[in-house]
């Protein structure tokens, strides 16, 4: 895909948007010592931007059903801006929790708003290469920029950190500017129009199937240093790099995803999700050796983040004459699989069932995403010759 100045524009915002929710988890230690506080409460700083996510995203977009999609995204992004900026003046715990509440209301809007302009600014066969193409500045700060803002955050502090993030989001308003065109707003019924399609059927099938496939990714993917360090017994710099590699393999994986996704939607769910099945099994097993762990996380990546353009598309699909809500409240039930992931993989240590169970119990998770689609997919077709029969019959 040639280079694309809105969807450029809109992979900016989302670079800073998956800067600054991953960043903190690197800086929690100077967090949690500059304010005084234990590691587990500053690590409720996580938690509240999650749980911001999944609040803001249906309240944001239903309030601003009617604003203009440049000039929302761009109000989206001074949200950001001034969450940003508040973390970085934050003089202690409870301003630092309330500045990422506000800093989390723009995720899920912008993500959702974002992946319907991204969509609208191409070919229609180019659609969820086009929603790749913004996600893909998500997958670079895990690649490059939440490394970055963690150097800095231990170089010149963790506030620096935050001002940076800061900036960050005035370019990415400054090229939301001058690169979306005005796009006219969808035609809608307004609240109670994007209300109703959150409650059809396929739409709730299609989040349903977003939880599951994120739980499967992040069931692993949150203990990820801990499994490392006990099972591979890898250096902190070995643990890094392995972060970086994982990053890479989103990024290759959400290009990779988008490209199939415009040829068909649920067989790229059906190879991305075979694949990460057989995949974290074998991690179970290979992650005793440094080298086979690394070829596994690098094809991990890969096989978890082809499953978001076509997830997003999914749900886009389904709610397609009032998408705003559905699209947005996707991006929450992202965020709502981590938490279930993160549940799932910390139920299994309690357990005492050990560290590569982890990868077994994501397999699982990744295991039923697949049994999800097929039924869904079966039950698409029987509709579909049901009403061909009636036709016919009539």
């Amino acid at each position: 895909m040639r280079i694309n100045p809105p969807l450029v524009a809109l992979s900016i915002g989302a670079f800073g948007i998956g800067v600054t929710e991953f960043a903190p988890m690197g800086m929690l230690p100077s967090i949690a010592a500059d304010l005084g506080v234990s590691i587990p409460a500053a690590g409720l700083l996580v938690s509240a931007y999650a749980m911001g996510v999944l609040i803001g995203a249906p309240l944001m977009t239903l309030a601003t059903v009617r604003v203009p999609r440049r000039y929302l995204l761009i109000g989206l992004m001074a949200i950001f801006a001034l969450g940003n900026l508040m973390s970085a003046m934050a003089t202690s715990y409870e301003s630092l929790l309330v500045a990422r509440i506000v800093t989390s209301l723009n995720h899920g809007a912008f993500f959702g708003v974002g992946s319907i302009v991204a969509a609208s600014v191409v070919a229609p066969d180019k659609r969820a290469g086009a929603v790749a193409a913004m996600f893909m500045g998500l997958t670079l700060a895990t690649i490059g920029g939440v490394p970055l803002a963690t150097w800095f955050g231990e170089l010149m502090g963790w506030r620096t950190a935050f001002w940076g993030i800061a900036a960050l989001g005035l370019v990415a308003m400054v090229s939301l500017w001058f690169a979306l065109p005005n796009l006219p707003l969808p035609k809608n019924d307004g609240v109670l129009a994007e209300i109703r399609v959150l409650g059809r059927g396929p739409v709730l099938s299609a989040l349903a199937l977003t939880v599951v496939g994120s739980a499967a990714m992040f069931t692993v993917f949150t203990y990820i240093a801990p499994i490392l360090s006990h099972e591979t017994h890898a250096s902190t710099a070995f643990i890094t790099g392995m972060l970086v590699l994982f990053g890479v393999g989103l990024t290759l994986g959400n290009m990779w995803g988008g490209k199939a996704a415009d040829r068909s939607i649920d067989r790229t769910l059906v190879v991305s999700l075979v694949v990460l099945i057989a995949v974290l099994l074998a991690f179970s097993v290979l992650v005793r050796w440094p080298l086979p762990a690394a070829v596994a996380i690098l094809v991990w990546g890969v096989a978890s983040f082809a499953l978001v353009p076509p997830l997003q598309m999914r749900v886009m699909e389904a709610a397609k004459d009032a998408p705003n809500l559905a699209s947005a409240v996707n991006i929450g039930a992202f965020n709502f699989g981590n938490a279930i992931g993160a549940a799932l993989g910390g139920a299994v240590i309690n357990a005492g069932l050990g560290y590569p169970a982890i990868s077994l119990a994501g397999a699982a998770m990744a295991a039923l995403g697949l049994l999800m689609v097929l039924v869904f997919a079966w039950r698409a077709r029987a509709g579909v010759a049901k009403a061909e029969y009636r036709v016919d019959a009539a």
